[in-house]
């Protein structure tokens, strides 16, 4: 029995939810979201709040069960809050600036990095040195947070490049004498 896929996904006063055969739909304050689920669970809706179940006892099904579930909770979470992403660059000389529809990073490349802003994404600077990534797809903002991570991933002696917010970065010893 999966304890997460237990729970009913409350939908909250403001937030308007359809379930049509495999594809939930939620609209929010914030947008609409939708995820086409797999196969082996069913979805229902009943009063405020949207229910998952394995439609047979496989093992697939009941993996799925949890994720499905799962999934529908962050639509809700995203239409009604967002979602949010910190990242944080170490180094001497690396910055990161929002220019237009642009993520300019310098990252001690022989060139500047020009990371387009995908649709649905908010990215903001406060300081040079920190990014704030936002919006309401989790997917889409940890996909995002992800790359942009992947220029220049934290090394373990100086700890230098783009790393989270909350990521310990474990330092090795340099070599000795």
């Amino acid at each position: 029995m999966s304890r997460i896929g237990k729970k009913a996904v409350a939908v909250p006063a403001g937030v308007t939810a359809s379930v049509e055969g495999q594809t939930v739909k939620v609209k929010g304050p914030k947008g609409a979201l939708q995820a086409v689920l797999a196969d082996d669970v069913s979805v229902t809706m009943d009063k405020n709040a949207i229910k998952v179940e394995p439609r047979n006892a496989s093992k697939r099904a009941r993996a799925l069960w949890g994720t499905s579930r799962t999934q529908i909770a962050n639509l809700v979470a995203g239409v009604t809050k967002g979602f949010e992403e910190r990242l944080e660059i170490n180094g001497v000389g690396y910055r990161a600036a929002v220019q237009g529809k642009q993520l300019n990073l310098q990252l001690g490349h022989s060139h500047d990095i020009n990371y387009p802003i995908p649709q649905g994404i908010a990215i903001a600077t406060p300081r040079p040195t920190e990014i704030v990534i936002s919006g309401i797809d989790k997917q889409q903002v940890g996909q995002v947070a992800a790359e942009i991570r992947s220029f220049r991933p934290p090394e373990p002696y100086k700890g230098k490049g783009v790393k989270y917010a909350d990521e310990y970065v474990f330092r090795k010893e340099g070599k000795k004498k």
